[in-house]
């Protein structure tokens, strides 16, 4: 096992915009555990990101989060999913309105979120990392280079944490570039339209398998954050009000996470030995406790 390391990337602007949202759309009743056993059908949402969770060709939902949430919803007697893709940033709006009942999306745990929608334990954990146009013309391989130059551009997608890394390390706003999917990060890069993508290392090596246009940074250096390297954690996201269903899910977890299959599961999709046994290294309840920077 290694050291926990804290994530200690908050911002305000996270918060402004789940309570916006929150407000748009109000708060739906969210169904319980009882009643969803009774229908036999969850509805599951997804961001479409490799490896975390997608849609393949097929129509079929892979990634580390709907492989481990087919199985946790098999052990509980729930036999049929409704997978649901929305956009990243829609994922806590769509529970907050009661679109679906559950995100298996591996979306990172961050305090503001826990203010607005309530999460399983940690499911997975993962580092950083850059996409650059193929031979990095703009030699950057931190998220730190782009504080250090204020003429580069990086790209985030709407709603991910990178924006509060990029924001503490001293990254402008008029030097970033939003995008609303992963999909569109290799034509941002790719065009010049920004220096890099900064996204998990997960995300970025797949997009790096995508297109010979694009390239994972080499020697990328992770972003060290008031002396805290930065890793985060991902789980399973519920509408407030789901308390029942989280626990049961919780139940589940913890007993798959012990077995071979699991961390065979998430090793397929990508995942190494320090992401894996990271999972383990932290709690939701230190990671929704942690103060904002």
């Amino acid at each position: 096992m290694h050291g926990k390391t804290t994530h200690k990337l908050r911002n305000t602007l996270l918060a402004g915009v789940a309570l916006g949202a929150l407000a748009m759309t109000g708060t739906a009743q969210a169904a319980s555990l009882e009643e969803i056993q009774e229908s036999g059908t969850i509805r599951i949402a997804v961001a479409n990101e490799i490896p975390y969770g997608y849609i393949d060709p097929n129509g079929e939902a892979k990634g580390a989060g709907p492989d481990v949430a087919s199985y946790v919803m098999s052990e509980l007697g729930i036999e049929n999913i409704e997978w649901i893709t929305t956009e990243f940033s829609s994922l806590i709006p769509g529970l907050q309105a009661d679109r679906f009942d559950m995100v298996a999306a591996e979306m990172a745990i961050l305090p503001q979120r826990c203010e607005q929608v309530i999460y399983s334990s940690p499911t997975t954990s993962y580092g950083e990392g850059l996409l650059v146009a193929e031979g990095n013309p703009s030699g950057v391989h931190a998220y730190s280079d782009f504080a250090d130059n204020p003429d580069l551009t990086v790209a985030i997608m709407a709603g991910a944490d990178q924006l509060d890394m990029l924001q503490a390390l001293g990254v402008s706003e008029g030097q970033m570039v939003t995008i609303n999917s992963n999909a569109d990060a290799i034509s941002t890069v790719s065009t010049g339209r920004a220096d890099a993508y900064a996204a998990t290392g997960l995300t970025v090596g797949e997009l790096d398998n995508r297109s010979d246009a694009v390239e994972a940074a080499s020697d990328f250096v992770d972003p060290v954050i008031d002396g805290t390297e930065i890793r985060s954690w991902g789980g399973f996201t519920f509408a407030q009000g789901s308390e029942t269903l989280r626990d049961a899910v919780n139940e589940v977890l913890a007993e798959y996470q012990q077995t071979e299959e699991w961390s065979s599961t998430l090793a397929g999709y990508g995942f190494t030995e320090a992401d894996i046994n990271g999972v383990f290294n932290a709690t939701t309840e230190e990671l929704c406790a942690e103060s904002p920077m």
